[in-house]
């Protein structure tokens, strides 16, 4: 009776998985228990064979540099070993049964929070029961750590490396206490700061974050697939999961080190609208540049949707995202999906409030009205706001900004800039596309044959934008 009961729940697990997917996880087992390629491990039941922490460890350093971190690795395992077979007491032999390997891939890849929570529990400590915060921070930042490492590990950052962008150490700290924020007591209380690491948390409390905070899954997921290499390929993946990383456009091999964390760009990307997730575009960089307002204007304008990034002085790093092209004018532009973030100290998104509709305001060279670039609030008290004598900026809020609820984001009210970046994010409009680059040569091939034939090179060719290749960029 026991051995039906088994099987049935596996078949329902197993079912889950396509007929493509079922080998690939029959696979990975059959490597990670040490019994492929054997004829007689063909006929031996599948609970016979089983897998030890010890071989899951094995497998991640079969390579010169582990996919995954060692903490990761035993935390699955944790994962693994925490199913309950019907008969069987889980947890009292250290490996884990066919049955407890495809019921935790099929609870944690195609579950619900429900079927997640107790495995992840058993992830955040072995001994399940009421978790304190500090358990739950140190599991959210090994999972945050584990994502940016399999990421790179497997080449996945899509142009975006742990070279070219800031170090990911602060970034990591940042997202998980700001995905540790929506940590909700029964009450709706949420506790903060050493009060939340000392805080207990029930099995409910973390079902509900788990819901509610849609990257713990994302996040795990991607773990799963990449750190075990395992259903990585296959079309059923989700979205948010292919939109995790954007594609990034023109930064690779100049030399330049973006103001971004993989972290951040993780988080920020998620905050915008869908159609815009899948590439972000470098467009001004003061690095590149120059620290010149009528170069940054002459970078962004008429280029789509942006993401702005600035550091201050004092190193707090934060920005803006503008839903539309920016343009040079006297009155607010862009629409109520703008918004305004922080990326260092704290990382955060402020989305707009219904006050009023100041989301975005460019404004150069006028006698009457200011000159800079501005997000939420109002003249002389902006969100955020660039003078157009470049270097100088304000982020005025008493207490709040009143376009998006947004506290005060540099250290101090005035700030001095330190850097700045401005990316394009999703397609490039019809506009800004290459028609608007075009030179005289490319207009007029004759010309350009006539040039070349008479030995002279062409004057502009060296003042061009590198013009990356579409794909092949990762």
């Amino acid at each position: 009776k026991m051995g039906n009961a088994e099987s049935n729940a596996y078949q329902n697990h197993l079912s889950r998985f396509l007929p493509e997917e079922q080998s690939d996880i029959d696979g990975l087992f059959d490597t990670l228990s040490g019994s492929s390629g054997s004829a007689g491990a063909k006929n031996t039941k599948a609970a016979k064979k089983s897998v030890t922490l010890a071989a899951l460890q094995a497998r991640q350093s079969a390579h010169t540099r582990e996919p995954l971190p060692e903490a990761m690795t035993a935390r699955l395992y944790n994962g693994m070993k925490s199913i309950d077979l019907p008969g069987k007491s889980a947890g009292l032999t250290e490996q884990i049964a066919k049955e407890q390997f495809v019921i935790f891939m099929s609870n944690l890849l195609k579950g619900n929070a429900d079927e997640k929570i107790s495995i992840i529990m058993r992830m955040i400590a072995k001994t399940g029961g009421p978790l304190k915060g500090k358990q739950i921070q140190e599991f959210t930042e090994d999972l945050i750590t584990s994502v940016v490492h399999v990421l790179s590990y497997r080449k996945e950052l899509k142009g975006w490396s742990l070279e070219n962008t800031r170090d990911s150490s602060s970034g990591v700290k940042a997202l998980a206490s700001e995905l540790l924020s929506e940590l909700k007591l029964p009450d709706g209380t949420k506790p903060v700061g050493s009060q939340l690491l000392e805080t207990s948390f029930d099995q409910s409390v973390i079902e509900d974050w788990v819901y509610r905070v849609p990257q713990i899954s994302v996040f795990l997921s991607v773990v799963i697939r990449q750190g075990l290499h395992v259903l990585h390929s296959l079309p059923d993946q989700t979205n948010d999961i292919l939109n995790l990383v954007p594609h990034c456009k023109g930064i690779k091999g100049r030399g330049v080190v973006s103001l971004f964390d993989i972290p951040a760009i993780i988080y920020i990307n998620s905050h915008l609208p869908a159609e815009m997730q899948h590439k972000w575009q470098l467009l001004f960089s003061s690095r590149l540049h120059g620290e010149s307002f009528s170069q940054l204007c002459a970078h962004i304008v008429n280029k789509g949707p942006c993401i702005v990034i600035i550091r201050d002085l004092d190193g707090f790093i934060f920005g803006g995202f503008a839903s539309h092209s920016w343009e040079v004018k006297p009155q607010f532009q862009g629409d109520n999906r703008c918004f305004l973030f922080s990326v260092f100290p704290t990382l955060a998104v402020y989305t707009y409030t219904g006050y009023n509709d100041h989301y975005m305001y460019l404004n150069h060279g006028q006698q009457t009205m200011p000159n800079g670039l501005g997000m939420g609030g109002q003249h002389g008290y902006f969100g955020l706001w660039i003078d157009s004598d470049y270097g100088k900026g304000h982020s005025k809020a008493k207490p709040r900004c009143t376009t998006y609820n947004s506290p005060q984001l540099s250290a101090k009210e005035d700030f001095t800039l330190d850097a700045m970046e401005v990316w394009a994010v999703g397609d490039a409009p019809e506009s800004a596309g290459r028609k608007g680059k075009k030179s005289i040569l490319d207009v007029d091939p004759q010309a350009q044959a006539l040039l070349e034939m008479a030995g002279k090179s062409r004057q502009s060719e060296g003042l061009r934008e590198p013009v990356e290749e579409e794909e092949g960029d990762d």
